[in-house]
């Protein structure tokens, strides 16, 4: 069973003026010469880890990491008093890997995206696909109203309805019976600390906990920085409240675009955060694809079952 890679350091980083005020942090790792790819972390607001690097060989690819807009070592960052979300949407993100591409002298990459990071890789590749050489997609999500309500709206709660106790409990008890995606949005742009504070807390927690298959109390715990716990639950409550930006059903009815695109589709069969449903559209709409089910495993890319289907691709692909 294939595992991650030796931990690498970047030979090269920077931070990339992309517009709206907003810089994003960059960095390079692997064989300057390699074949070039992109990671896509998930969230969206979940940033770029050291861990990233180590799916792919360094010897053979030029590995390139990026916190999107407002998190990571992004600035500005949406944990700010004074953050303004507005002109972070999923295609500024899109035109953001434009520039990066350019920036970094790039002609095509492999793109590699997890949970949010599989929504724009398939905005992206669908925009761009002719600078797209493979597409690996992980924890498929694509924003439907049927995805968000599953997860947020109550769906998932049938089977953790201790964890789901805890989503529910910093909102008022008279506005449960409407949107919680929009109750949460309520909450986590009051200025006021102590009412944000504890949402962010309990938005990330719920994610955090639902990630794996079995518990992983130190995942959790790693996720429940005040800083980045703000920033992840307002860049995700954000995007949803917006959808997206997307037409229902968008990413996959567009998935004809990548009809020349060769890919890897890897799913957790117990995904609890982006049920399998998803993974098999996208499978159905692009079959080129071929689609991996992981038989024991959650959401989580480290998940040996996942970890393994996911640097079995990026050696196949890598040439």
């Amino acid at each position: 069973m294939r595992t991650f890679y030796p931990p690498i350091e970047p030979y090269a980083s920077g931070m990339l003026d992309v517009g709206d005020g907003h810089e994003i942090a960059w960095e390079t790792s692997g064989s300057p010469d390699g074949k070039p790819v992109v990671f896509l972390h998930g969230g969206p607001g979940g940033g770029s880890t050291p861990a990233h690097r180590r799916l792919f060989d360094p010897a053979r690819y030029r590995i390139v990491l990026l916190d999107q807009r407002m998190c990571g070592r992004s600035t500005p960052h949406a944990s700010e008093p004074d953050a303004d979300l507005a002109t972070n949407t999923t295609w500024t993100l899109v035109a953001d890997l434009e520039r990066l591409r350019e920036h970094l002298g790039v002609e095509r990459w492999l793109v590699f995206g997890g949970s949010w990071g599989s929504t724009l890789a398939l905005a992206y590749a669908q925009t761009h696909p002719e600078r797209v050489t493979e597409l690996v997609l992980r924890g498929i999500f694509t924003l439907r109203r049927a995805e968000l309500e599953w997860f947020y709206e109550g769906g998932a709660a049938a089977l953790v309805p201790d964890l789901w106790e805890d989503f529910l409990a910093p909102i008022p008890a008279e506005q449960r019976r409407g949107s919680l995606i929009q109750a949460y949005h309520r909450l986590l742009t009051d200025p006021d600390p102590a009412v944000h504070g504890p949402a962010a807390l309990a938005w990330t927690t719920w994610e955090a906990s639902t990630l794996t298959l079995l518990p992983r109390p130190a995942l959790v715990a790693a996720m429940r920085d005040p800083a980045h716990a703000l920033a992840f639950a307002r860049i995700e409550n954000h995007f949803f409240v917006h959808a997206g930006w997307l037409e229902e059903g968008q990413l996959i009815a567009g998935a004809g675009a990548l009809r020349d695109v060769p890919g890897v589709i890897v799913q957790g069969r117990y995904d609890l955060c982006t049920p399998a449903m998803t993974a098999w559209d996208l499978h159905r709409a692009w079959p080129r694809a071929e689609l991996v089910m992981v038989p024991d495993a959650g959401h989580a890319f480290d998940e040996p079952g996942i970890l393994d289907a996911l640097v079995t691709a990026t050696d196949r692909f890598a040439g």
